[in-house]
C-alpha cells in the first residue's frame, strides 16, 4: 500500500493537452481488473489510446510477467473498440513484436513522450503513415520497422508539470494515510544516470543525466502543496542531485519559495560528502537511499560499480550525523558472491546499522551486460511475477530459497537489532545443501 501516481503518462497528459487535445485518464492503480478499463473505454470512446510505463518507477524495469499480461490485455481490449493504440515502456522495448502483434500500432522507444505526442497529433489530423516520426517501431513483415531515431530531450525544463488533475488524488490519500499514517507523492527532478553498473538497465534515459533547473523544480513543489498537500516526496530520480551546486541551489529555492516538504531519494555512497549532506538536509531531505549492495569489495568491484565498501560507512555516518536516514539496497547472489562475503555484508549491516534496509538478489535486465554474461544459463523463467519473488533466475551460488532465509535474517537483524549468531550458524550448516550445481561464479573464477 504505497501507490505512487503515473507519473509518464501525467507528464505526457499534459503535454497533449499543450497541443490542444482532449484527454482523459485511466489510472489502472486501484482498478480491479481489465472490466475497469473497459468500462473506461465504453464511457470516454476514444479514438486514441496511449498506454505507458511509468519510467520513474525501478519495479518497472523487472518487467513482470503480471505486467506484462495486463498491458496486452488492455491493448486487446482497446483494439476490439477500434482504437488505435501506441505504447512506450523498457518491456515494450524489449519485446516490440509481442506488443504489436496485440494490436498495438506503434511502440515509442526511449523516453516517449516527444514521439508520442507527436504521433498523437498525425492521427488526430487523419494521418494514418507514422513512418515519419522519428522514435518508433511499427509493424512490418515479419518484423518491427524502425523509423529514424530520435535524439534525447535535453531541455527538459521544457516539459509541463504532470496533470495531476486528472487523478483521484483523495484515494491515494486514503491508501497512504490508512497504510501508514502519511500521504506521499512522487516527483522527479531528473533522467539518467551516468554511472556504469553492470547489471543497471537503462532502456528509457540511457547514461545521459539531464536534469531540471532548482527554479523549475521549486515551482513545481509550489503547486504541489497547493493542489495535492502531501506529506512528504519521493523523489523518483535514478540520482537525486548529482552535484553540490545543483543541490545547495535548490535547497536556496525551496526555502525562497516556502516549499519545502520532507522527501525520501537515491543516490550513491561516493555522492554523500558534508556538504552535499549539508544542503540536502537543509533542502528537506528525510531519508536517502544508496545503493550499497554488498560488504565484500571484490562483489562491489565485479558490478562494476565505482564505489567502496569504506564510501559506505562514511555516507552512513555523514547522513545520520546530519539528522537524515541512511537506507540501503543489498543485492545477494550477484557473482561471484560466496558464503564469506554474504557474511561481509551482515557485518557491514550490523556494524554501520542503516535505518532500514532493502534487500534483493541479482537480476539479469536485458540490455545489460550482466545479462550478456548469464544469458546461457537462463531458464523458461526469464521475468518474476511479483516484485517481491526474488526468484534466481540464473545459476547463482545458492538457490532461491537460501537466499530468501539470508534476506529474512537480515531484515529480522536489521529491524530488531538483536544478532541472531545461532540462526547464521544453522544457514551456514544448510549452505553446503543449498548449493548450485554449477553456479556462475565457478566460470568468473575460472
Amino acid at each position: 500500500m504505497k501507490p505512487y501516481s503515473p507519473l509518464s503518462t501525467l507528464i505526457l497528459a499534459a503535454l497533449l493537452r499543450e497541443g490542444g487535445h482532449d484527454v482523459a485518464l485511466f489510472d489502472a492503480t486501484f482498478a480491479d481488473g481489465i472490466e475497469d478499463f473497459e468500462k473506461a473505454l465504453d464511457e470516454y470512446e476514444p479514438r486514441i489510446v496511449v498506454l505507458m510505463e511509468d519510467n520513474f518507477n525501478f519495479l518497472t524495469k523487472m518487467c513482470t510477467t503480471n505486467r506484462r499480461e495486463s498491458a496486452l490485455a488492455i491493448i486487446g481490449a482497446a483494439r476490439a473498440r477500434g482504437c488505435r493504440v501506441a505504447v512506450n515502456g523498457p518491456d515494450a522495448a524489449d519485446m516490440p513484436a509481442a506488443y504489436l502483434a496485440a494490436g498495438a500500432s506503434a511502440v515509442a522507444l526511449g523516453e516517449g513522450e516527444m514521439a508520442l505526442a507527436e504521433l498523437v497529433g498525425l492521427w488526430n489530423g487523419g494521418n494514418n503513415n507514422a513512418s515519419s516520426v522519428a522514435g518508433l517501431l511499427l509493424p512490418g513483415a515479419g518484423k518491427p520497422v524502425s523509423t529514424p531515431a530520435r535524439p534525447p530531450l535535453r531541455d527538459i525544463d521544457r516539459l509541463p508539470s504532470p496533470a495531476w488533475d486528472l487523478l483521484d488524488i483523495d484515494a491515494y490519500r486514503r491508501a497512504w494515510t490508512g497504510a501508514h499514517g502519511v500521504f506521499s507523492w512522487n516527483m522527479a527532478t531528473s533522467r539518467g544516470c551516468p554511472y556504469t553498473c553492470n547489471w543497471c538497465a537503462k532502456p528509457t534515459f540511457g547514461r545521459r543525466y539531464e536534469v531540471r533547473s532548482p527554479t523549475h523544480v521549486a515551482n513545481e513543489m509550489i503547486r504541489l502543496k497547493a493542489e495535492v498537500a502531501p506529506d512528504q516526496v519521493w523523489f523518483a530520480d535514478d540520482i537525486f542531485g548529482l552535484d553540490t551546486d545543483w543541490t545547495t541551489g535548490f535547497a536556496r529555492e525551496v526555502t525562497n519559495g516556502n516549499c519545502r516538504i520532507p522527501f525520501t531519494m537515491q543516490s550513491r555512497v561516493n555522492l554523500m560528502t558534508e556538504s552535499m549532506v549539508d544542503a540536502l538536509a537543509r533542502a528537506g531531505a528525510r531519508e536517502v537511499w544508496l545503493g550499497v549492495e554488498s560488504g565484500s569489495q571484490r562483489v562491489v568491484d565485479a558490478m562494476d560499480k565505482g564505489a567502496s565498501v569504506t564510501a559506505a560507512r562514511t555516507a552512513t555516518r555523514v547522513l545520520k550525523a546530519h539528522g537524515v536516514r541512511a537506507c540501503w539496497f543489498i543485492q545477494l547472489g550477484y557473482p561471484p558472491e560466496s558464503w564469506p562475503d554474504i557474511l561481509a555484508t551482515r557485518d557491514l549491516i550490523r556494524e554501520e546499522n542503516p535505518d532500514e534496509i532493502g534487500v534483493s538478489v541479482a537480476y539479469p535486465l536485458p540490455g545489460t551486460a550482466f545479462h550478456a554474461r548469464v544469458q546461457a544459463q537462463l531458464g523458461r523463467q526469464r521475468n518474476w511475477t511479483t516484485t517481491g519473488e526474488l526468484a534466481m533466475l540464473f545459476q547463482g551460488t545458492y538457490s532461491t530459497e537460501f537466499y530468501r532465509k539470508v534476506r529474512d535474517l537480515l531484515h529480522a537483524e536489521n529491524e530488531t537489532g538483536i544478532w541472531n549468531d545461532e540462526a547464521w550458524n544453522g544457514l551456514e550448516a544448510e549452505a553446503f545443501h543449498h548449493r548450485s550445481p554449477h553456479p556462475f561464479q565457478h566460470q568468473l573464477e575460472a
